[in-house]
C-alpha cells in the first residue's frame, strides 16, 4: 500500500512539473509571435538565442516569417532572413509562402532579400507572380521574371499571371507580362482566357491589347487554335 501511494504521488509531481512546462512553453510561444507581430526585433532576437525555434507555428498553424511578412514586420522579417536556420519556403495553412505575401505587397526589398536567401519563386499552384501581377506591383514582376518565374505558371484551375492582371491588376502588368512572352492564348479550367477577364473586369485597355498579341500570336501560329471571341 504504501509503495503504492508513493507511486501515486510521483505520478502527481510529475504530472504537475509537465502542465508547467507546457503552459510556460505555450507562454513562450505566444511572447514571441507577438513580438514577432509588433516588430519587436531585440526580443525576436533575445529568444532565439535562447535556443527558441523560429521555425515554430503559432496557434494557427503560421511560421513566424510568414507572420513577418503579413503584419508587416519589416525589422522581424530582416532579422529572420539573416538567421541561417529559417526556412524560407515554409507556407501557411492556405499554401502561402513569405515571398507570395511580399509580392502581394509590393515590397521590393523584401522579395530582394527572399530571393537572395533562395526562396522559391515557382512553387506549385499560386505564386509569387500571380501575387504581384494582381495587384500590378511592376517592379517586383520585374525582379522575379528575373529570378526564372515561370510567366505563364497556372494556379490550381489553370489561372496564370496574365489571367490575374487582366482581371485584378494594370494595364501596365499586363502589357509586361504580354511584352515578356506571356501566352494570350491559354486558357483556364473555365475556358477563359485573359481577354475574357479582362473584358469582364471592364478594362477594355487591357482587353483590347491582349487582342493586339492574341492576333499576333495567331500570325506565327497559324494552325494553332485560339481562344474565342468575347461577347
Amino acid at each position: 500500500m504504501l509503495h503504492r501511494f508513493t507511486n501515486d504521488i510521483k505520478y502527481l509531481l510529475l504530472s504537475l512539473v509537465f502542465a508547467g512546462f507546457s503552459s510556460a512553453n505555450a507562454g513562450a510561444f505566444e511572447d514571441f509571435f507577438i513580438a514577432v507581430r509588433d516588430d519587436d526585433v531585440a526580443s525576436v532576437a533575445q529568444w532565439v538565442q535562447r535556443g527558441f525555434d523560429p521555425n515554430g507555428v503559432d496557434e494557427t498553424g503560421t511560421p513566424a516569417l510568414i507572420r513577418a511578412a503579413q503584419h508587416p514586420s519589416p525589422r522581424v522579417l530582416a532579422w529572420l532572413l539573416a538567421w541561417p536556420k529559417t526556412r524560407v519556403n515554409a507556407q501557411n495553412p492556405a499554401g502561402e509562402s513569405a515571398l507570395m505575401l511580399v509580392s502581394l505587397r509590393g515590397d521590393l526589398a523584401s522579395v530582394k532579400a527572399l530571393i537572395a536567401r533562395d526562396a522559391d519563386v515557382n512553387l506549385p499552384g499560386w505564386t509569387p507572380l500571380h501575387y504581384a501581377a494582381s495587384k500590378g506591383h511592376l517592379d517586383v514582376m520585374r525582379e522575379l521574371l528575373e529570378a526564372s518565374a515561370y510567366i505563364d505558371a497556372p494556379s490550381p484551375n489553370g489561372t496564370t499571371p496574365l489571367m490575374m492582371a487582366a482581371h485584378y491588376g494594370t494595364f501596365g502588368a499586363t502589357k509586361l507580362l504580354l511584352e515578356e512572352g506571356a501566352d494570350p492564348t491559354l486558357t483556364n479550367q473555365l475556358g477563359l482566357a485573359a481577354r475574357d477577364f479582362a473584358y469582364g473586369a471592364n478594362h477594355v485597355d487591357s482587353a483590347q491589347l491582349i487582342d493586339a498579341f492574341v492576333q499576333a500570336w495567331q500570325a506565327r501560329h497559324p494552325t494553332a487554335a485560339s481562344p474565342a471571341p468575347a461577347d
